[in-house]
């Protein structure tokens, strides 16, 4: 962040490589929109190009990074009504060196819990999002919601015991969840 606070161009190419695929996949999991999350990722990136020097350290790079691109999202969608999340989008690769059968279960086990996800609230798929996708530990994401710890704790808990209750609705063993 140091070479990115001097302009070099290079420095912030980097980041943007290492970055934004991530950036991206975050943004993306909160407005719904491919369209909308391209354009707060550019918003993000120039932000960071624009006050580098504001990074102090305390925080993890990557943390900081969300932390910016969650109040972008969050500013864009303060200007839209109700919109639902798309996670269908949500990335499952699958390993090559699985049989098609597994993959074929894994698939439909992947998209029912994005399914279960669209169904909880916005601030407990926010919090599991974080914690299990990004893998952010609780203090890590109490400084990218801007929430005390032994709040992202308690939503987290919620988060997972609805989301065991829709999983097991939906007829999938929540033992993966424990």
């Amino acid at each position: 962040m140091a070479q990115v606070a001097q302009g070099d161009r290079r420095a912030i190419r980097v980041l943007f490589e290492r970055y934004q695929v991530i950036v991206y996949r975050f943004v993306l999991r909160l407005v719904g929109n491919s369209a909308s999350a391209e354009d707060i990722v550019s918003e993000v990136f120039l932000e960071l190009w624009r006050h580098a020097a504001r990074f102090e350290g305390r925080a993890r790079l990557s943390s900081w990074i969300l932390a910016i691109a969650r109040n972008k999202a969050v500013s864009s969608l303060r200007g839209r009504s109700e919109l639902p999340l798309d996670d269908v989008t949500a990335q499952a690769i699958p390993d090559e060196a699985v049989s098609a059968e597994q993959t074929l279960d894994a698939a439909k086990r992947s998209a029912l819990l994005r399914q279960c996800l669209t169904q909880l609230s916005p601030a407990h798929r926010e919090i599991i999002d974080l914690v299990y996708y990004h893998e952010k530990s609780v203090e890590e994401v109490a400084a990218i919601v801007d929430a005390p710890a032994a709040t992202v704790k308690t939503r987290m808990f919620y988060a997972r015991r609805q989301l065991a209750e829709l999983l097991k609705t939906a007829g999938v063993e929540t033992a993966l969840l424990a």
